[in-house]
């Protein structure tokens, strides 16, 4: 049953939604304990990470539909053990200042950079790893998920930096209240069209792919990137159209209760590099 390539594209999209509900919950937990709790959580956590790293060592000589399962699944395993530590505040950025309002904006774009550099560099160097390790073997999909989830995320947050319709603050941890002073509310920006046309383009090469595969375990592992693009694409998507999409996890984390006053962020004169 799991070879078949609708069941691999359910799977992508099952552990898409499930593993985000359960990573912004225990952000959620760690984030009522303070950031120390946060930093102690992703060294326990850290195991999760070491497998994503011995499973794409196991599985690079896989060629069968399990082997493109076990490469997609520490594909993830890396992802969210580096998304998690972002999300807690424990791998970020020099800068954790709210970004002021009269600066040009060069400036901005370097005080953006500084909340985010020593995860970017993280996802780089593990992309790099990757990349170094699967050269010339048979099973690349762990490589290729993580590359699309990469350049979606570096897609993503060039968007909320330039300005999109629609910015979902709901979810982030009081470690990361500084980020959307350095999003923009805008109509549109001129990324935004080439975002959306290079991850359709992705996704229909993903399909050609499947198409014209030779082996099951390639069409499970084309079926299932381009799942995980096809989602890249939506939430690319949830920027621009007034659709609840907080609602998708919902389930894991309530409604927020409302407070009489908002945490002050400090806007110091600082880039943060």
């Amino acid at each position: 049953m799991l070879n078949d390539p609708w069941i691999a594209a359910l799977v992508a999209l099952f552990l898409w939604w499930f593993s985000t509900g359960v990573i912004l919950m225990v952000v959620k937990y760690a984030d009522r304990r303070g950031p120390r709790f946060g930093q102690i959580l992703c060294i326990a956590a850290l195991p999760i990470f070491l497998l994503g790293v011995y499973g794409i060592w196991i599985s690079a000589d896989g060629t069968d539909p399990a082997g493109a399962y076990h490469a997609f699944l520490s594909a993830l395993a890396l992802w969210g053990w580096i998304e998690m530590a972002f999300l807690t505040g424990a791998i970020t950025g020099p800068n954790r200042l709210a970004c002021r309002d009269d600066i040009p904006e060069w400036e901005r774009f370097i005080r953006a950079w500084g909340t985010i550099a020593y995860h970017e560099m993280l996802l780089t160097a593990t992309l790099a790893g990757i990349w170094l390790y699967t050269q010339g073997a048979e099973n690349t999909f762990g490589f290729w998920t993580f590359a699309v989830l990469f350049f979606a995320r570096v897609s993503a947050k060039l968007n909320l930096f330039l300005g999109v319709p629609k910015i979902n603050t709901e979810f982030l941890p009081s470690a990361l209240a500084h980020l959307p002073s350095h999003f923009r509310i805008a109509k549109m920006n001129w990324l935004f069209p080439i975002s959306i046309t290079a991850l359709t383009f992705a996704v229909a090469c993903w399909l050609e792919r499947i198409y014209s595969a030779s082996t099951v375990g390639d069409v499970v592992g084309f079926a299932l990137l381009a799942a995980m693009t096809a989602l890249a694409l939506l939430e690319h998507w949830f920027m621009v159209l007034p659709l609840p999409d907080e609602k998708l996890w919902r389930w894991m984390i309530p409604a927020p209760k409302p407070t009489p006053k908002e945490k002050t962020i400090r806007t110091e004169d600082a880039h943060g590099l």
